[in-house]
């Protein structure tokens, strides 16, 4: 039996197929070629197209179904991974009538802090563990406050992997964590957070259908089915945004233990049965993807948005033009000839809107210390890495002071954890161990869609054959070193308003 994971970034989309009776991936692929433009008509603002998206996923179905050996009728279940806190609106026939207001827009951070205010600070922290902020709900006020005539034809709010479901199976419906990620869960009364509609003035009737992360939520629609040489019998079986799914991928699923990840942006992402809460919003507790009635458990999370983005501006900036962009790989090599430290070059990563481990403030961007007789283009791209590292180790201070951290992290080999340079940066920056695994987004997701399904009776059978391909341990001499980098670092970081 096979089962279909799709991954939906802002800069590609991964599909991946597993056979679950080999507990294996067999066939993968990613589209476009190119990463996808993020579309910003004011500064701060970031959107895309979601009808490009479902492009897209047909594209790679597609691409899937050329590969030699794989049927696509064998797919019984998809599972589906998507970038978080983005906002869809729909029509009642699923068509979008406007973009995506994506994760890293900042529009709505000044209605998420009015609301936030509005409610009162206590309140908020003790229901939805936070601020309302620049999540889903503050984008869907600023669309009713801002594009009236466009949210008169909304029938339906989503969230960019609820809108992939939708297209395939032709149903509207969100997730319970989804509403997390959209702060419009109420954690200790277990239901959809209606006081935070209520305060926003916004209608109850644009949630959709909800559902459970796992389980069989809707079956692929018979024209859908047809079009894509798909099983007309599929289900779709699970869904989650792309950290939730990041961590089910590397079998994150026990409190303490945590999963990181450096796609476009970078992310710490730890397990607790506890609903923590920062007092500053600098981190957000969301629901885990394994959560129940009986067994809570959430995810603790703080993200930096200039991860991935500033090594492919790197990229972009380091190559002639965009149809000879140099490698990933050759950017990693050049981070490897310079010692830790840059020789001085400060590299900050906050440039890709506000940045939650600020409260949602604008942060220092750029370079510092440039001194153009001394530092080439290899100290530009180690500097990027430690600027980055530097940021999530920021934020890691953060989850250790409200109870959410640990020893060991895992991650895939993926992204910049491909670069030995990052990777040195990393454990010696957060004094962790860093666990790799050869694993994605998109084949958690078909795993996911697997123990969803039925396939598996428990998360940890749909994981067994995960395993750990390298282990990186700090050096204390390493580790004294960076820590007195990042020190400089961070007394330098300036943030305004």
């Amino acid at each position: 039996m096979y089962f279909l994971g799709i991954d939906l970034g802002s800069s590609s989309i991964k599909l991946s197929v597993v056979d679950a009776e080999k507990g294996k991936a067999i066939a993968a692929v990613s589209v476009p070629k190119f990463e996808m433009d993020i579309h910003a008509p004011q500064f701060g603002w970031a959107e895309q197209d979601p009808n490009l998206w479902w492009q897209y996923v047909k594209n790679g179905i597609q691409l899937l179904s050329s590969q030699q050996g794989i049927d696509l009728k064998k797919i019984e279940g998809i599972g589906i991974a998507y970038q978080m806190h983005g906002l869809v609106l729909t029509d009642a026939a699923l068509n979008p009538v406007r973009s995506s207001i994506i994760w890293c827009d900042s529009r709505a951070a000044v209605i998420g802090n009015s609301i936030y205010d509005e409610m009162g600070h206590d309140f908020c922290q003790q229901q939805i563990l936070g601020s309302p902020g620049n999540f889903t709900a503050s984008k869907l006020k600023w669309v009713q406050t801002h594009q009236p005539e466009v949210f008169e034809k909304a029938v339906y709010m989503m969230l960019p992997g609820d809108f992939i479901a939708a297209k395939l199976s032709g149903k509207a419906q969100i997730s319970t964590s989804g509403l997390s990620e959209a702060a419009l869960w109420n954690f200790s009364k277990g239901r959809l957070a209606t006081e935070v509609l209520q305060a926003m003035g916004l209608p109850d009737a644009l949630i959709p259908e909800i559902v459970p992360n796992f389980g069989h939520q809707a079956t692929i629609h018979p024209s859908v089915a047809s079009e894509l040489g798909l099983n007309p019998s599929a289900k779709i079986t699970y869904r989650a945004g792309d950290q939730p799914n990041n961590a089910l991928s590397l079998n994150v699923l026990r409190p303490g233990e945590i999963a990181t990840t450096a796609g476009t942006s970078a992310v710490v992402y730890a397990v607790s049965n506890q609903d923590i809460y920062d007092k500053e919003n600098r981190i957000n507790t969301f629901l885990h993807v394994n959560n129940t009635e009986a067994q809570k458990n959430n995810g603790v999370l703080l993200c930096i948005n200039g991860s991935g983005i500033l090594y492919q501006w790197l990229r972009k900036v380091m190559s002639v033009d965009r149809d000879t962009l140099i490698a990933y790989e050759q950017l990693n090599a050049e981070a490897a000839k310079v010692k830790a430290g840059s020789e001085g070059l400060r590299f900050y990563p906050f440039g890709n809107g506000v940045e939650r481990i600020f409260n949602n403030k604008k942060a220092t961007s750029g370079i510092q210390n440039l001194n153009f007789n001394i530092h080439q283009p290899s100290h530009l791209v180690r500097s990027a890495c430690e600027g980055i590292v530097f940021a999530m180790n920021y934020g890691f201070d953060v989850m250790k002071a409200v109870g959410a951290s640990g020893d060991v992290v895992r991650a895939g080999k993926a992204n910049l954890f491909l670069s030995p340079v990052f990777r040195e940066i990393f454990v010696n920056t957060t004094q962790t161990t860093l666990e790799l695994y050869n694993t994605s987004g998109a084949e958690g997701a078909a795993r996911g869609a697997a123990y969803g399904f039925g396939f598996y009776d428990s998360l940890e059978q749909a994981f067994e054959g995960l395993q750990c391909l390298e282990r990186t341990e700090p050096t204390k001499s390493v580790s004294d070193q960076y820590q007195e980098i990042y020190q400089e670092w961070k007394n330098n970081i300036n943030t305004e308003i």
